[in-house]
């Protein structure tokens, strides 16, 4: 028997990769190596519904809600859960597990994802947490309880829907962002600016361009010290500034692991044509826009990644040419108190934001704000704006950022990779 696909991750990128795997044409073994001792589920209301109901569930009812449906097509697939994969040597194309059990592979899938980053405080760690896993949102839940003070640090998307669902249970909760505003990193300040104002109406407390120097208190959080030398008086604070990805399992292999996995638009790591990456661990340039590698921490990642990281693997696998690329259009959202931020495209690359429907001092009243590089637009963000409006505007993203030409596809996706 041929030596199995090994699909190192087992979220949704792992399980999204072992289904298109399938789809491609691949009747080989795959294992699905994970470290979270729960089957794959989704990700995204663990800062909102599931925070808000998991205090009076019981774990396996709180997994069984989000747990995604498996596919007949991957019945057959190896699942070890509860694995932690320590190494791998790619000379070898071996993986090596934490209890030092190693496992040959024919092809690899790098699927590890994100974990939150964390600060380095001193002060105590009881009554601390970040929010990434079903676990943590477990053990967050029953501390949000009516009148707790809530201190979320970091403004951005995980930040404000935490914030949310925190006052929504009678929390009082303050968030503090260093930049000039929540969201301002992601969306711009003038957008942020926006979204503060609207949470400021819903009763959250903001400290803009303020950054958290230590925690106080004995055995548990008492509170927060602000680089102004202030004091937030907390029972409860959260961590929400951003991400780190999980490679270092993947060091010694010679690979550029700077910033996630750097693939090329395949989704084929640099350097190594056997393997491939899925998900938001993957840096991979979407011609779409431009030829430079980036992270893409959105939802739809794992399935737009997993769908060109497999052609490419399974026709590496069976000696014939990769074709296409990973040009997916990137898609967002989330829901603040009820109110839905929808976007399409990548702001980030914007010089010039332009709010066309609407008034950004009223968000909940409807927006919709476009995003320019030059006279291109390369986003579409639509605030509280009816679902059936929503594709028009993606179109028009799509319109001005087309599919590259064949030629442009074949130079770029061969860059830097063995033939």
């Amino acid at each position: 028997m041929a030596d199995p696909v090994v699909i190192v991750g087992a979220g949704m990128a792992g399980l999204r990769a072992a289904e298109q795997l399938r789809a491609a044409g691949w009747e080989g073994p795959v294992t699905v190596i994970g470290e979270e001792t729960h089957a794959p589920y989704n990700r995204p209301p663990l800062s909102k519904e599931a925070l808000a109901g998991a205090a009076d569930k019981p774990l396996h009812e709180v997994h069984a809600s989000l747990a995604f449906r498996q596919r007949a097509s991957v019945a057959d697939v190896t699942w070890r859960l509860g694995t932690r994969v320590t190494g791998c040597d790619m000379d070898s194309r071996t993986v090596t597990l934490a209890d030092e059990t190693v496992l040959d592979y024919g092809g690899l899938v790098i699927a590890t994802g994100l974990r939150p980053r964390r600060l380095r405080l001193s002060g105590p760690t009881v009554g601390r947490s970040a929010l990434r896993t079903l676990d943590d949102a477990y053990a967050l839940a029953p501390r949000l309880r009516a009148g707790a003070r809530v201190v979320v640090i970091g403004g951005g998307f995980i930040g404000c829907e935490i914030a949310a669902t925190a006052i929504g249970l009678g929390c009082a909760v303050t968030v503090v962002e260093p930049a000039p505003a929540p969201l301002a990193t992601a969306l711009g300040p003038e957008v942020g600016a926006a979204v503060q104002a609207f949470h400021e109406r819903r009763g959250i407390t903001f400290c803009t361009e303020r950054k958290v120097v230590a925690l106080t208190g004995d055995e548990a959080v008492s509170g927060v010290v602000l680089d102004d030398d202030s004091v937030l008086e907390a029972d409860v604070v959260v961590e929400a500034v951003g991400s780190e990805p999980n490679v270092e399992w993947l060091a010694g292999n010679e690979l550029d692991l700077s910033d996630g996995v750097l693939c090329d638009a395949q989704l084929r790591v640099v350097g190594r044509s056997d393997v491939v990456a899925v998900g938001d661990v993957a840096r991979y340039p979407n011609l779409r826009f431009d030829d430079v590698p980036r992270r893409v921490e959105h939802w739809c990642t794992p399935t737009d990644t997993a769908k060109q990281a497999a052609r490419t693997l399974v026709a590496q696998l069976r000696g014939t040419p990769a074709t296409g690329a990973c040009t997916a259009m990137p898609s967002f959202w989330s829901d603040q108190h009820g109110l839905r931020i929808q976007g399409f495209g990548l702001p980030g690359l914007a010089d010039d934001v332009r709010v066309v429907t609407g008034d950004l001092d009223r968000v909940e009243d409807g927006v919709i704000v476009h995003y320019h590089r030059g006279e291109r637009l390369v986003a579409a963000l639509l605030v509280g704006i009816p679902a059936s409006q929503h594709r028009a505007h993606r179109d028009l993203v799509e319109a001005a950022n087309p599919l590259p030409t064949d030629d442009k596809l074949q130079t770029s996706v061969l860059k830097g990779v063995p033939a």
